[in-house]
């Protein structure tokens, strides 16, 4: 199926045809791979992106490496093959972000759709609507973002967060510390040049597209939408937007295996151990928690206040209706021909019942406790093999059969 992704500007109807609402299909990388015949207008071909850009990344480093001597031996004290890390960060977190992509923008598709058939929009806020999804589709499709983006990763992922926060300071296949600095091998200065820019490039692109969503969430927050205390899913007709949540789990297992691949260097050749980041791993999951479920709180005002109203009016309806069935049956005022027995009046009661329970339980939080647990246990998935660091895969078993049984 191919996808819409026309601008309001360029004249679809918003009513009668809504575009495809994605964060990914678009800005000059996806044109790029466009020209370069790895991705088509539905996003397709993520194996090709996957295997060109991984391989990109990572081949050249066992190349260079083996050609220098320092693939499995030399005089580094972490050479190629035993560089945990940059295995973990080429050829499974790279994937990941790259696969996260497609799942994202599947899952994301009938955004505008499910606004538009759950008249959530009301008629006077449409032109509102219409141009926060126009704006979301600029900043998406943005030349100097993904321009500045690049400028950000050579001038602060590589000269400062890379070198001083994440590169090994001992002996490696890439570098060697000197009193001058670190001097880079080949292997080095492809990794740190090219490798690792594209990486941090990919990951920032995808920080930008939080960003996007974010942004997108709560300028529709500002429109006063057309809630219902009384639908099924307890978030006023809203549950659509908590059910975007799954799409990005994928991006959170790809931000624990970096931080388990970044880890497993210190603990494997600096002597460090699991328990010492407990702060990192922390703020990692703090950080996905965050990027991920803070953007849905911008509803909160607005259901909490359709609660407020919905609780007013159907407990006034409520308390109208009980009355009448009151003064009906238990005060003499049904006919004496009419039978308690098969009367519509107790099944109204109930749905009565049933319809103000609804709004009670109604949710001013668009989120689940099983979504944070979700997003939790997909960041540290990747994380929990370091454990076999601290003891041996027999007493890991047994302590997990203790907690689980």
């Amino acid at each position: 199926m191919k996808a819409r992704t026309a601008e309001p500007s360029e004249g679809w109807d918003l009513l009668r045809n809504p575009p495809e609402f994605s964060l990914v299909l678009g800005g000059p990388l996806f044109q790029l791979f466009r020209r370069a015949h790895l991705t088509d207008d539905a996003l397709m071909m993520v194996r090709q992106r996957i295997i060109v850009i991984a391989l990109f990344a990572w081949l050249p480093l066992l190349l260079l490496s083996g050609l220098e001597g320092n693939l499995w031996g030399g005089s580094t004290g972490v050479p190629f093959l035993f560089d945990v890390e940059v295995h973990v960060r080429f050829l499974v977190a790279l994937p990941l972000l790259i696969a996260a992509e497609l799942v994202v923008h599947r899952r994301m598709r009938p955004l505008l759709q499910q606004f538009l058939e759950r008249n959530m929009i009301p008629g006077n806020a449409m032109a509102r609507f219409e141009a926060a999804v126009a704006s979301a589709f600029r900043l998406r499709n943005s030349v100097l973002a993904e321009v500045l983006l690049i400028a950000f990763v050579y001038g602060v992922g590589i000269l400062v967060v890379w070198r001083q926060y994440i590169a090994l300071d001992t002996a490696t296949w890439y570098a060697t510390p000197s009193a001058a600095g670190s001097q880079f091998s080949l292997a080095g200065m492809w990794y740190a040049y090219l490798s690792v820019p594209i990486f941090q490039f990919l990951l920032l692109r995808w920080y930008f597209r939080l960003f996007i969503w974010a942004r997108f969430l709560w300028q529709v927050s500002r429109i006063e939408l057309s809630l219902v205390p009384t639908h099924p899913d307890c978030l006023g007709g809203l549950g659509f937007i908590s059910a975007q949540l799954y799409a990005f789990s994928v991006l959170a297992v790809a931000h624990g295996a970096l931080l388990a691949g970044n880890l497993a260097n210190r603990i494997f050749f600096l002597g460090a151990t699991l328990p010492q980041f407990k702060v990192e791993i922390a703020l990692v999951v703090i950080l996905m928690l965050c990027v991920i479920l803070c953007p849905l709180l911008v509803f909160a005002p607005q259901l909490a206040q359709a609660k407020r109203t919905g609780s007013r009016e159907y407990g006034t309806l409520a308390e109208r209706y009980v009355r009448e069935f009151d003064a009906k049956w238990l005060r003499g005022g049904a006919p004496a021909d009419e039978p308690l027995i098969g009367s519509a009046d107790i099944q109204s009661l109930a749905d009565m019942g049933n319809s103000f329970a609804v709004v009670q339980n109604m949710r001013i939080v668009p989120i689940k406790r099983d979504d944070v647990l979700r997003l939790v246990g997909a960041t540290l998935a990747p994380i929990v093999p370091l454990a076999l660091t601290m003891m041996s895969l027999e007493e890991l078993l047994k302590k997990l059969m203790g907690v689980l049984f």
